[in-house]
Order: structure tokens, then C-alpha cells, then sequence
């Protein structure tokens, strides 16, 4: 081996010494250990401040008085669609099991503390993979944490902010007949606001899934304007998946889809340029 090549290679490889299949497998333990203890924290944290979390958060999208709902009726007013407003939703959620709320309760603290800690156990992620990349992909990659972090937290805003009271308003006001009234179990109601938030937040992190696939060779920005229209089709699925079955939450969450997934062609193209410029040189 030449004096170049070695260092070369000395310049481009990672520093940390190489780990035998169980030292890797004790790390990894470690930083599953570790998210598992920020989750049950802030879970622990959820719990403790259930009135917060249920009264202010959860159950606050179903109320006239939710900023969203204030903020579709004034648009209402402004360009004369009274339909819009969101004013006289009067849902009534009820238990009916004897150890439902408290398992609701339960369930609840523990997706609290799963989105609250999600930046966390990215680090973590990205703290187990970090010493396998080159010195080139750790520069490539900073950030890497801060913007996904970004944009689930995006994601679950948007879903819980425009998403979810369209939804509750749509599904909870729907009768086929003026007999049957619309009484909510609490189960489903958590359920619809979760899977939502969280589904949408994960889907956010569509930008993120492009950049690590170009990097390692799977698909090109070519590759991505091509199927266009295929993968428009998949974003529908995707989006009729992860909503209730009403047309107007589907529409709203595929259209920020298409645009982040516009926004991923950008980032694949650039990704791959680096990566013919390396190759080259």
C-alpha cells in the first residue's frame, strides 16, 4: 500500500476503532435503554398531568372555541362560506368500559412520551450509526437530527392543527338519519386524534428517507421524476391510510405530501451531484 493511499484512506475513515458483532450489539442495547427511560419519563410526566394533556390538548380540537375553529369562522365571515365555520359541533364522548378511561389514560401518556422524546431517540439512532460513516458522510450529515426532529414535530402540528378538527367536525356531525344520534366512545376519538398526528409526523419525514436512499444508491432523482405519477397514486393511499375515510382530510394531508415530495426530488438531485463529483475526483 502506497504512502497516498494510506493516507488517504486515513483522512476518509472513521476514527473509532472497529467493534467486534456483540460489542456493536451491547451498543445498541445501550441506546434502546436509554430511549426507553426518556419515554417512560416524560410518559410518567404525561400521566401526572392528565387535565393538561386531556382538557387542553386532546380534547380541545372538538370544542367551537378551538383557535382552529375561531379561525375557520372568521375566514367564513370574510369570504361568505357559512359551511366553513366550525361553531355548533356538539360531540359528546362517553366510556363505556369500567378500566377505559384509565387505560386511555395510560395509552395516552405513553404516545405523550413518545412524541415528546422522538428528537431524543433520533440522537440515539444517530449516535449508533454515526461511528460506521466516513468522515465525508458524518460532514454531509449534520443536522441530520435537528431536521428530522423538525419536521415530525411539523408534521404533528399540522395534523393536529388543521387535520383533526376538519376530521371531528366531518365524522362527528355525520348522520344518515336525524334518529340516531352521534355518541363517541373515548376510545375511538384518542385513536382518530393519535393516528392522525402521529401518522402524519412520521410521513413528514418523507425528505429525510429520500436523502439516505440517494446517498446509499437505491434511487436517483431521475428515477423519482419518472414515477411522478406513480408515486402521487402511493401518497393517496398513503394519506387515505393514516386519515379517516372523508375526502377533505385526505385532500389536505396529500397535497403538503406532494410538495415535500417535489421538495425531495430537489434533495435527491443534489445528493446525487455530490456523489458523481466524489466519484469523479
Amino acid at each position: 500500500m502506497t504512502e497516498e493511499t494510506t493516507t488517504k484512506k486515513s483522512k476518509n475513515s472513521s476514527p473509532e476503532k472497529e467493534m467486534s458483532f456483540w460489542e456493536h450489539l451491547e451498543e445498541l442495547r445501550w441506546h434502546v435503554v436509554r430511549s426507553l427511560i426518556a419515554i417512560i419519563l416524560l410518559a410518567i410526566v404525561a400521566f401526572i398531568n392528565r387535565h393538561f394533556i386531556f382538557d387542553t390538548v386532546i380534547l380541545a380540537p372538538k370544542d367551537s372555541g378551538f383557535i382552529t375553529n375561531r379561525a375557520l369562522c372568521k375566514l367564513a365571515e370574510i369570504i361568505a362560506v357559512k359551511g366553513l365555520c366550525i361553531d355548533n359541533l356538539n360531540l359528546s364522548i362517553i366510556n363505556i368500559k369500567m378500566s377505559g378511561q384509565f387505560l386511555v389514560h395510560m395509552w395516552v401518556s405513553l404516545v405523550a412520551g413518545i412524541i415528546v422524546a422522538f428528537p431524543y431517540i433520533l440522537y440515539e439512532i444517530w449516535s449508533f450509526i454515526r461511528p460506521a460513516l466516513y468522515n465525508k458522510e458524518r460532514k454531509y450529515s449534520r443536522g441530520a437530527v435537528f431536521i428530522s426532529s423538525l419536521l415530525f414535530i411539523l408534521g404533528v402540528m399540522f395534523a393536529y392543527f388543521l387535520i383533526v378538527p376538519l376530521t371531528i367536525n366531518f365524522l362527528g356531525t355525520y348522520q344518515v338519519s336525524d334518529f340516531v344520534q352521534n355518541n363517541v366512545s373515548l376510545n375511538s376519538y384518542i385513536g382518530t386524534v393519535v393516528s392522525v398526528s402521529l401518522g402524519v409526523g412520521i410521513v413528514f419525514e418523507l425528505p429525510i428517507f429520500v436523502y439516505f436512499l440517494t446517498k446509499v444508491g437505491i434511487i436517483t432523482p431521475r428515477f423519482m421524476k419518472k414515477n411522478r405519477k406513480y408515486m402521487i397514486v402511493i401518497l393517496l393511499i398513503i394519506s387515505a391510510i393514516i386519515t379517516p375515510p372523508d375526502v377533505i382530510s385526505q385532500i389536505l394531508v396529500v397535497i403538503p405530501l406532494i410538495i415535500l415530495y417535489e421538495l425531495s426530488i430537489g434533495i435527491s438531485a443534489r445528493v446525487y451531484k455530490k456523489k458523481r463529483i466524489e466519484m469523479a475526483g
